[in-house]
């Protein structure tokens, strides 16, 4: 990441996204405006090509700007990042059309995009999806239902996934690029106890949605392949986020730490404050390495299927075991919505929902291993 790019977004985190995260942990709605001024930064445009008007950075530049903003807010990173992945998309070969009709909205940020897998019956195990595209004249038929999709309440556009053939034919399914305000289509949000406006949660229904040949933006047999490795740059970039989250918050409790005192001594110095804080930032730095090497990996364009679903797990485990323990440290301070805990605290535990969950992820990871030991 060039360093003047890294300091806008570290500023534009600090100075707008962190003091309207707050509302947002409460149900409020991120205005319009903050999505364009991410894109007037060149948020939205990271990695697409500087002649297709993007900045042209590289993978690592996406996954140090993510982890910065997600520590400001997970939901508003992440709802980011998925608009910025459907604009690098179009950029592939044979996307011409669809660049020049699309991407000047989606990099300006005036054109929300998501990427639809999940269905309501289908999360991790992709090749079961049910959401089905037929031929018919002129093009293509897709009936079926996604959700829990980032973006899903207010994207304008996305790429869905789609079988074509018999259900579990993972090389049947193909991906299919879907106006979401075409006829046939409804949109619905999704909220939970964890509130999730940031990350505009949402689905869609496609019931006879009529899309022209062209729409076909990977073929069956293809797309099965690639969206395997656009998972394992997601697996890598939302392990940084969850190490942007517990550096937030680990500023926050030194920050209070140096100027409460407890008995006449500051908290920090403290021996039980000082350990427990210690701990959690020892833990940061080693969930980091790992998150360093899956960067390494992908950007190298090497198998990274380990190397990310190793960092995905560390640094979601490293959040979830040390956010609330930091909180303590902060005592009931900590729950004050100007400081991050209660928020992340939320949000990592939507990370470890996101692009693979942890417990199916250590099974991965598992025979993987045993793969490479034999």
């Amino acid at each position: 990441m060039s360093q003047s790019f890294q300091d806008q977004v570290a500023q534009f985190a600090e100075g707008r996204v962190t003091p309207a995260a707050a509302a947002w942990s409460t149900g409020a709605v991120p205005e319009p405006a903050l999505y364009q001024e991410a894109a007037a930064l060149g948020v939205l445009g990271m990695e697409v090509p500087q002649a297709q008007g993007g900045r042209g950075f590289d993978f690592a530049t996406r996954v140090a700007a993510c982890e910065v903003l997600a520590g400001a807010d997970f939901g508003f990173a992440m709802s980011l990042v998925n608009t910025h992945n459907i604009a690098l998309r179009l950029c592939e070969a044979g996307q011409e059309a669809a660049a020049r009709r699309y991407l000047p909205a989606l990099l300006s940020g005036q054109l929300h995009a998501c990427t639809a897998l999940t269905e309501p019956s289908t999360g991790s195990d992709f090749a079961a999806i049910q959401t089905t595209a037929r031929r018919v004249t002129g093009g293509w038929l897709l009936e079926g239902e996604k959700t829990w999709i980032i973006n899903g309440r207010q994207a304008g556009l996305s790429v869905v996934y789609a079988q074509c053939a018999e259900i579990g034919v993972s090389n049947g399914i193909a991906a299919f690029l879907v106006d979401l305000s075409a006829p046939g289509v409804t949109r619905y949000g999704i909220n939970s106890a964890f509130t999730q406006t940031s990350l505009g949660t949402g689905g869609f229904r496609l019931d006879a949605v009529k899309l022209p040949q062209e729409a076909l933006i990977s073929a069956p047999g293809m797309a099965f392949k690639s969206i395997l490795q656009e998972i394992n740059a997601a697996r890598t970039y939302v392990a940084a986020m969850c190490d942007g989250m517990m550096q937030a918050a680990l500023d926050s409790a030194a920050a209070y730490g140096a100027e409460r005192c407890s008995f006449g001594n500051p908290l920090n110095a403290i021996p039980r404050w000082k350990a427990e804080f210690d701990c959690a930032r020892a833990a940061l730095a080693e969930a980091r390495e790992v998150t360093r090497h899956a960067v390494d990996q992908v950007s190298q364009g090497t198998d990274a299927q380990l190397s990310a679903a190793q960092a995905k797990i560390s640094s979601v485990t490293s959040a979830q075991t040390h956010l609330p323990r930091l909180l303590q440290l902060m005592g009931a301070e900590g729950l004050r919505p100007e400081h991050p805990f209660a928020r992340h605290i939320a949000a990592v535990q939507i990370a470890g929902f996101t692009d693979g969950a942890t417990n199916i992820l250590k099974d991965r990871v598992a025979r993987l291993t045993a793969r490479k030991e034999t």
